[in-house]
């Protein structure tokens, strides 16, 4: 009776350290550590946003369609960026309209600049 009691004593410590060693070796078993709760796996690259960057996502889909935290990440970047770019157009738009007309050379008037900036 005793020496079933160290067999199975025995057993229970090599499957034991079996175990621990596969555990360092290949850990938990996931592929990737767990999310945090209020992350999502959604990526975008860093700015300029692009349409094939668009096109290319995925959302995470859950019970019922798409996680909505997700997409509203997603659509509240491209608000910002398209808001950006709108700031930027407008801002080169009243740029263009401030720059002083240049004449260019065979429009009539004499003495004016040609492209290089020097006189006639």
């Amino acid at each position: 009776m005793a020496s079933a009691l160290i067999y199975v004593v025995v057993v229970i410590a090599v499957a034991a350290v079996v175990y621990l060693l596969a555990a360092l070796v290949f850990g938990r078993g996931e592929e990737l550590e767990p999310l945090r709760p209020g992350t999502t796996p959604t990526r975008l690259p860093p700015s300029p946003l692009t349409g094939n960057d668009v096109r290319s996502l995925r959302f995470q889909t859950v019970f019922r369609g798409y996680k909505c935290s997700e997409v509203d990440w997603v659509l509240e970047r491209m608000a910002e960026e398209l808001d950006d770019n709108r700031r930027r157009l407008a801002l080169l738009e009243r740029e263009l309209r401030a720059r002083p007309e240049r004449r260019e050379p065979g429009n009539g008037s004499e003495g004016g600049e040609d492209r290089n900036g020097t006189r006639e």
